[in-house]
């Protein structure tokens, strides 16, 4: 929805952390699941189980989410996504028999609510709104990132797809080990790459553009008065133009500025894929299972201790943790 999207240059991006537990949650803690707030967007990464009831619960509305980015497939990461797809998209309450029911005439053309994950994202999605005898009032698309070892065509199911699942979605294949830019428009990008898990696993990229320079009004005010220029100019230089005064002067607005950078991992013991294309991000979200706690078997969890973790970010990754 970027073209409805309020202006988020020079204004926050919020993250709320919705979720935070490992593979069981508690009284006190989530299964995961974050949301991003940009503008007047809301994109979700992850959706654990009752993600909807911690979205009530805080200051996210979820009629605002346009996208959602699975980072695996564990249960702790997806079982949450139906439910809301089903309370985002009108899917709540069965079917009656022999009575009208709008969902019946969806527009599939409208804009649909988009999906992104590894493969299997996509037959999770459709055979369980089939099997729950879902309906859908507003379409989804399931956008996959598959791995070189993945198939590059398919579904990966044999489910045939539903009514409210958009034809649009897309199996993206990696150049030089990474997904670039799986979506973009004009402010925002997301890109993707592998990370080591237990399962096939993926960390996301979202880089804002540039933004322009800050315009510092001491600097222009004398020249645009010396040759009685109107204020209004000022609009011109702040987007980084240049402007001609009527002596022959060209004052030039201030070069444009980095946008954020926002990395944001799923469960790894082996970020070193993603290193690359997450230097020098603004914010670094990941997960910390076992972080520091001793090897628990010297031959399969030696990874996920601290010091080996702590070497691997010394050695090869330049973004702070």
């Amino acid at each position: 929805m970027a073209s409805s999207r309020l202006p988020i240059h020079h204004s926050p991006i919020t993250v709320t952390f919705l979720g935070t537990a490992s593979a069981q949650p508690s009284s006190t803690r989530n299964h995961s699941a974050l949301a991003l707030r940009l503008g007047s967007d809301v994109w979700l990464f992850d959706c654990g189980e009752a993600t909807q009831h911690q979205l009530q619960r805080s200051t996210v509305k979820m009629g605002k989410i346009e996208k959602i980015f699975i980072t695996h497939t564990h249960g702790d990461h997806i079982f949450g996504l139906l439910p809301l797809l089903a309370s985002c998209l009108n899917g709540a309450g069965g079917q009656i028999e022999g009575a009208d029911d709008p969902r019946t005439q969806l527009d599939i053309q409208q804009s649909p609510l988009e999906i992104y994950g590894p493969l299997g994202t996509r037959a999770y999605v459709r055979n369980g709104l089939a099997y729950t005898h879902s309906l859908l009032g507003r379409p989804y698309v399931v956008h996959e990132l598959r791995l070189p070892s993945d198939p590059a065509d398919g579904d990966f199911t044999s489910m045939p797809s539903l009514a409210s699942e958009s034809p649009a979605g897309r199996n993206i294949q990696q150049t030089n080990g990474v997904w670039s830019d799986i979506y973009s428009d004009s402010i925002l990008s997301v890109s993707a790459a592998p990370i080591l898990h237990s399962a096939p696993c993926v960390g996301y990229i979202v880089m804002e553009a540039k933004v322009p320079g800050k315009v510092d009004p001491k600097k222009y005010i004398p020249d645009l008065k010396r040759t009685n220029t109107s204020m209004s100019v000022m609009r011109q230089l702040q987007l980084g133009k240049s402007v001609q005064l009527s002596d022959g002067t060209v004052l030039h607005g201030p070069p444009p500025k980095d946008g954020r950078k926002i990395a944001i991992l799923g469960d790894t013991y082996d970020p070193s894929q993603i290193a690359g294309i997450a230097r020098e991000a603004d914010l670094l979200i990941h997960e910390a299972t076992n972080a520091h706690l001793p090897g628990i078997d010297e031959d399969t969890k030696d990874t996920d201790t601290y010091e080996t973790g702590d070497l691997r970010k010394r050695s090869e990754l330049d973004v702070w943790f």
